[in-house]
């Protein structure tokens, strides 16, 4: 089954990369607009490691195949930081706000928030996950309400083009950012995926970890580190995707069975890489409907929530 998700995500990549291209294949232009089209698919890479290893990380880690890191207000924030440049510097300046350094910045102060929050209520006597969370939660809607209210404050001009900021999609990614995206996630990707053997122990709860021999506590916030820098590049780079993470992992789990995720986690990478691209090929070119994509989705990953919250997990 992975081999033929694998072979199914690169037929997909070939389609988007030449399928219905405007030029002929003899001609000069062919390869400028393949290289054009190779900075989607490259987002598309990138986002789909970042989101699928941090929400089967994330899920393990907490022992909750529920929850998603989206719950830590990743999306908020990065909806916050935009509409506050929107709101207090105007359309000129919110324009200007591209290129490394903002997409440092909004990196920074992403991964900055999570470890303050992991320091602060991870730590210590009395450490507890599921404060965390609810913390997690509470300040995420908190930011949502904030962004929101800017947002109504906005001329109608302003809030279409912040609009098409925050909506998730690959044609928001720069390249100039793939020099410091790319090694970031994947030097983060090898520590999970060297990190796998204690994940199998961090899953099994805290009782069951520390009774085998797993530092239970320094274990989930390594893990929520690198599941933050993971899901802080994403957001930065492509936007928010609230149930695509939760898609991936809960088709992970039916795909592959098993609690050993040294099979789990490349099965998560080919089922995202293949969301994506399966997705974007068939919107583009079969269905003509290039602005719906990353809606289309949410609405399957947000369906594949309620199913599994209806059935209480058991799916």
């Amino acid at each position: 089954m992975l081999i033929a998700l694998i072979a199914l995500g690169a037929l997909a990549s070939y389609g988007l990369l030449v399928y219905n291209n405007p030029v002929p294949v003899g001609s000069p232009s062919f390869i400028p607009v393949v290289k054009r089209r190779m900075v989607a698919l490259t987002a598309m890479a990138i986002a789909s490691v970042c989101q699928s290893l941090a929400t089967v990380a994330f899920q393990s880690s907490t022992n909750n195949r529920m929850i998603t890191p989206s719950l830590l207000g990743f999306e908020a924030l990065y909806s916050t930081i935009h509409t506050g440049t929107m709101f207090f510097f105007g359309a000129g300046a919110f324009l200007k706000f591209t290129g490394v350094g903002p997409f440092l910045f909004q990196v920074a102060a992403m991964v900055l928030m999570c470890l303050v929050l992991y320091g602060w209520l991870l730590s210590g006597k009395y450490g507890n996950l599921q404060l965390m969370l609810l913390v997690g939660v509470i300040m995420g809607t908190g930011l949502k309400a904030v962004s929101s209210f800017m947002r109504r404050l906005l001329a109608p001009s302003e809030f279409d083009v912040l609009q098409a900021k925050l909506f998730g999609s690959v044609n928001n990614a720069d390249a100039a950012y793939f020099p410091i995206a790319i090694p970031m996630v994947g030097m983060t990707a090898l520590l999970i995926l060297a990190y796998s053997k204690r994940l199998n122990v961090l899953s099994l709860g805290r009782s069951a970890s520390t009774s085998l021999g797993v530092n239970h506590q320094f274990g989930v916030i390594y893990t929520l580190i690198l599941v933050s820098v993971l899901m802080s590049v994403s957001t930065s780079l492509v936007g928010s995707l609230t149930f695509y993470g939760f898609l991936v992992a809960t088709m992970t789990y039916q795909a592959a069975p098993t609690y050993d995720h040294r099979y789990v986690f490349p099965m998560s990478l080919a089922i995202g890489f293949l969301i994506l691209t399966g997705s974007y090929f068939f919107m583009y070119h079969v269905f003509r409907a290039q602005g719906v994509v990353s809606v289309i989705i949410e609405l399957f990953g947000g369906i594949a929530f309620l199913i599994v919250l209806l059935r209480k997990g058991t799916l």
